[in-house]
């Protein structure tokens, strides 16, 4: 081995702070250090009753164990491990109550941190002023050290001995630090390791947090995709119209810039939103843009202003439908016109029903040839770019627990759905 990997250990910046994180056991020791030299002297004395000093001592020993077992004392010395010996832990779940092996691994650890900790502490004020001393010795300081008895076969030896000795006291205390720090390095995840109910709780946690990002998603993908399809089919027709009807084209162009602002908004809306997930932050249920049934008739319009024509038929009070299924209905609309905008022919059909148990939506429209959708039914958007088409549409039926039929029926597209309104929310 070479010099340098020898030193290495003695030098090494995360020695230092494992050092650190042994001298913090030390310091933790210390109130149980004084506690039991308190109680010593208290039973040494005959003047103190045996059952009050054995009762003292038992109330004392419970008050001392107590902090051990704390779920607070865990998280502490969690924060120290991943702070000062750069163990990946994860966090203590928030609001999971440990079980009994888990409190019993953490008091296992925080007993052995303490014991450790105490040694290196009595270790540092002892062998190394001591060593100090030695090495003083060999610069002709006169620090009285070899007149003292205490230092037993050292007393009154050559200095060079004296300094080796030092030397010997200050490397092997640097072996010893890096040593323990390096099994306490690799214990912590053991001992201070999440438990499997943790785990589990660290699982579902995440799964939910990738559901939400996945509605949002899917609500971008709509809402632009939507505004992308009438912008496009707009701007189109306004370029082939703007010599024979200029005020068909000026119509267009504002269509697509309000078309285009409420994109921007959804867009903005949900990016921020992404971004508080990315930082941790939980996004609640129902955040992303509230589009729903109630502005049918502006997303109609909107998909009239594109040239197709699409014949609507609502029945039943669209406004006393829970806001979950209003909000997802609205959104399969959407797609289901802009699915007929960019693929389909001729007029679109409309109907929406609200009948007591729930809500229909019925859309249908001519094929447009061979760039109609496949035959394996998979969805519009899906053979054309590889977009999500009738696929979000069924997660978002499924999600409600409702039923979705899309396909090719006598030359025609059809899509009709039924969600169902949850029980015990109001119409």
């Amino acid at each position: 081995m070479t010099p340098r990997e020898v030193l290495g250990p003695l030098v090494r910046g995360s020695t230092w702070r494992r050092a650190v994180f042994l001298l913090l056991g030390g310091v933790l020791v210390l109130p149980y250090a004084l506690l039991a030299a308190a109680f010593a002297q208290l039973l040494a004395n005959d003047d103190v009753p045996r059952p009050a000093g054995a009762g003292l001592l038992l109330v004392g020993a419970v008050l001392a164990a107590v902090p051990v077992f704390l779920a607070g004392s865990r998280a502490l010395e969690i924060a120290a491990a991943r702070a000062l010996l750069a163990v990946d832990l994860p966090e203590p779940a928030a609001g999971w109550r440990i079980d009994r092996e888990t409190r019993l691994r953490s008091a296992l650890w925080i007993a052995l941190h303490l014991v450790t900790g105490g040694l290196v502490l009595f270790a540092a004020i002892s062998a190394f002023p001591m060593a100090l001393v030695f090495i003083a010795q060999q610069f002709g300081l006169d620090v009285g050290a070899a007149d003292v008895d205490g230092l037993g076969p050292l007393a009154g030896q050559d200095p060079r001995w004296m300094t080796l000795t030092g030397v010997v006291l200050l490397v092997g205390l640097g072996y010893a630090v890096a040593g323990l720090g390096a099994l306490a390095a690799s214990m912590a995840p053991v001992l201070l390791g999440p438990s499997q109910g943790e785990r589990l709780a660290a699982l579902e946690a995440r799964a939910t947090r990738l559901a939400e990002r996945n509605r949002l998603a899917r609500e971008l993908h709509d809402s632009v995709g939507h505004a992308l399809t009438v912008a496009t089919l707009q701007a189109g027709a306004a370029r082939e119209l703007l010599d024979v009807d200029p005020e068909f084209a000026r119509r267009a162009l504002t269509a697509i810039e309000e078309t285009s602002r409420h994109a921007m908004d959804d867009l903005d809306h949900v990016l921020g939103l992404l971004r508080e997930t990315e930082a941790g932050a939980r996004v609640p249920a129902g955040t992303a843009p509230q589009r729903t049934l109630t502005e049918l008739d502006r997303l109609v319009a909107d998909t009239r202003a594109t040239g197709l024509a699409v014949h609507a038929r609502v029945s039943g009070a669209l406004a006393d439908l829970p806001a979950a299924v209003s909000r997802e209905g609205y959104r399969i609309v959407q797609e289901g016109l802009t699915n007929a905008a960019r693929y389909g022919r001729g007029p679109v059909t409309l109907r929406v029903d609200v009948p007591p148990d729930g809500l229909e939506i019925e859309l249908v429209n001519s094929l447009a040839g061979a760039t109609g959708p496949p035959r394996d039914g998979r969805g519009l958007a899906a053979s054309h770019g590889g977009g999500r088409g009738l696929d979000g549409m069924r997660e978002r039926v499924l999600l409600l627990g409702g039923r979705i039929t899309a396909g090719p029926a006598d030359g025609r597209w059809l899509v009709r759905v039924q969600l169902p309104t949850p029980r015990g929310e109001p119409r």
